[in-house]
């Protein structure tokens, strides 16, 4: 079992009544058509982060397939996003027994009121619950030590204070390990590891494995590197439905080239499964 007994527990959020569940929510207009306000508690410089679109787009394509839970889910962001009004255009591809596949994209609007595509989304759909428990794997958890032994925005320099609201939202503590960043001390590791959760206590879910997967600060800046790191394409699989309790997540960068580089994250629950997957494509600000 995770060690990850002195770990808080506020006064904890239900899944369903959580700051997260209202701002992910969707409005159907119709068959297949959601309105949504993009929460401006999701933002990191001004613009909305890449795992809560993930989510936001989750949930409508939940309400649009036959079936529960996310199981691959690939994304392609277009232009980026920021708080405020947005519409998801949702359409199935195909409907089959153990899985459903659908696509949808998420619109916002220029200064004319014209639709401006921000990120198109394909993936397929099916019941967690139903997997099999026939394990077999080489994986192992991330060592991250104690979760009091590791360091959050409160526990001291906090370089993202004042431009990060997303911060505000989530329960992180980064292994000492890759905070160097944060002192001006980067370790030139591609690597982030932290334990993570909702601020709220809500519990992880299919969904919200889906922003955990996104919500880490970019290994670019334990390589040194500053600034914003745009996400181009992000896939993300949704292995297993997580226990309760505080997640580990690990990312790590083997290749930065050209201005791009790629971030492979690992998501494990407190029963130590890997429970989320994902490998996405960013761009770097090179010096």
């Amino acid at each position: 079992m995770a060690e990850a007994a002195s770990a808080p527990s506020p006064s904890r959020a239900v899944t369903g009544d959580s700051e997260f569940d209202r701002d992910t929510a969707v409005v159907r207009r119709e068959p297949g058509v959601y309105d949504i306000d993009l929460s401006a508690g999701w933002t990191i410089l001004g613009a909305v982060n890449g795992g809560y679109l993930l989510a936001v787009l989750g949930r409508a394509l939940g309400d649009a397939l036959p079936h529960p839970d996310p199981f691959t889910v690939s994304a392609h962001y277009l232009t980026a996003s920021r708080p405020g009004r947005a519409v998801i255009r949702t359409e199935t591809v195909r409907t089959g027994r153990t899985l459903s596949t659908g696509q949808a994209s998420l619109f916002q609007y220029d200064d004319e009121g014209n639709e401006v595509e921000r990120i198109r989304v394909l993936a397929s759909y099916g019941d967690l619950a139903g997997l099999p428990d026939d394990v077999r794997t080489t994986a192992k958890p991330p060592a991250i030590p104690p979760y009091e032994r590791c360091f959050g925005p409160a526990d001291g320099p906090d370089p993202l204070k004042g431009v990060s609201a997303i911060t505000d939202r989530l329960l992180l503590k980064l292994d000492p390990a890759t905070v160097g960043w944060a002192i001006g001390q980067p370790s030139g590791k591609g690597e982030m590891r932290a334990w993570f959760g909702l601020a709220d206590g809500r519990d992880a879910d299919p969904l919200s494995l889906l922003l955990a997967v996104d919500a880490l600060p970019p290994t670019a800046f334990e390589m040194g590197l500053k600034g914003w790191v745009p996400t181009v394409e992000l896939t993300a699989h949704i292995r297993h439905r997580p226990a309760p309790g505080p997640l580990r997540v690990a990312i790590t960068t083997r290749n930065l080239a050209g201005g791009f580089l790629e971030e492979d994250a690992e998501v494990w629950d407190s029963e130590d499964r890997l429970v989320a997957q994902s490998r996405q494509l960013a761009r770097v600000r090179l010096a």
